[in-house]
């Protein structure tokens, strides 16, 4: 066996976690792809450098936090004036999470939109000190060395983060530290369920009331479009021409993305054959009506779990 299929065996078992890191770092699936095999790759050029002395896990992490630094760096700056802040924001297929369900690492609440958006808005520095800290337990002077800093500056980093995700947490939303859990409630599911239902049938009326009156909806990746209102998305829908004609012919599949109740939207254009996909819907709901929702555009994009066409 070579040396680098030796390697390989050693770091591929850490490839999902890995980027479920890159994904809290970046906010985006694709990005956190790139980013893990640049880790494998900056870890392999780097191997004689592992002494041991850490975990292997350990050690990847740090070369990954840093590779996620480093494409910080260079990505350009977020638009400034909009709610969101974040058109490069991708949701994470759930697939494509470690398949333990009770690892720590992918906790519910630590994977939900609404906190991996609350992330976003620290500096990237600092960031990496909550993710260490805070998300993977690290002890702060393994989050030092991780990032060259003194324990001090990690500690008082922590503490201008904690008070920036919670502000940035909708009110909802504020303490991120509740009991961990994978399943679907009932609620979700039915909601779901009445969410593609609504759309198969054409029916604004019924989605519409779907939603609590303090809806926060956005739809990416058009950055500024986050509204506050049911009624401000189902008038958006209307000048949108959402369901104009009465006969759009959609499709849904109710999934799951970043752990969270999601719907799957195909639509067939018309002379198509085919349906095929059109956005996913990521719902949080709060007693039986959607609180939260936010659209990604998926059109033309293979998505892993779902099939390509209806």
């Amino acid at each position: 066996m070579t040396d680098a299929a030796r390697f390989a065996l050693l770091v591929e078992p850490h490839r999902r976690e890995l980027q479920v890191h890159c994904y809290r770092m970046l906010a985006n699936f694709e990005d956190a792809q790139d980013l893990t095999q640049e880790t494998f790759l900056r870890a392999w050029h780097k191997r004689e450098s592992f002494q041991g002395h850490a975990a292997l896990r350990t050690w990847l992490y740090r070369i990954a936090t840093n590779a996620c630094l480093d494409f910080l760096d260079k990505r350009r700056p977020e638009l400034p004036g909009t709610d969101l802040e974040l058109p490069h924001l991708r949701p994470y297929p759930d697939p494509m999470l470690p398949e333990d369900p009770q690892d720590s690492a992918v906790a519910r609440e630590t994977i939900e939109l609404a906190f991996i958006v609350a992330v976003q808005h620290l500096p990237p520095r600092q960031r990496a000190v909550f993710v260490l800290r805070d998300v993977l337990g690290w002890p702060a002077s393994a989050a030092a060395g991780a990032l060259e800093l003194t324990v001090a500056s990690v500690t008082s980093a922590l503490q201008r983060a904690r008070v920036t995700v919670r502000e940035q947490l909708p009110g909802r939303r504020l303490d991120w530290r509740h009991p961990a859990t994978h399943e679907l409630s009932g609620d979700e599911r039915g909601v779901v369920k009445a969410y593609i239902d609504a759309h198969e049938r054409n029916d604004l009326d019924g989605l519409a009331a779907l939603l609590r009156d303090d809806l926060r909806f956005a739809m990416l990746p058009d950055p500024g479009t986050v509204l506050r209102t049911a009624k401000d998305a189902v008038d958006g829908w209307v000048s949108g021409g959402l369901f104009e004609r009465g006969h759009d012919d959609w499709r849904g599949i109710p999934t799951t993305v970043n752990r969270m109740p999601a719907a799957a939207l195909y639509l067939r254009s018309p002379g198509d054959p085919a349906h095929r996909p059109f956005a996913i819907a990521a719902l949080h709901v709060v007693d039986g009506k959607i609180a939260e929702l936010t659209g990604f555009d998926v059109g033309g994009t293979p998505w892993p779990g779902l099939p390509p066409t209806l």
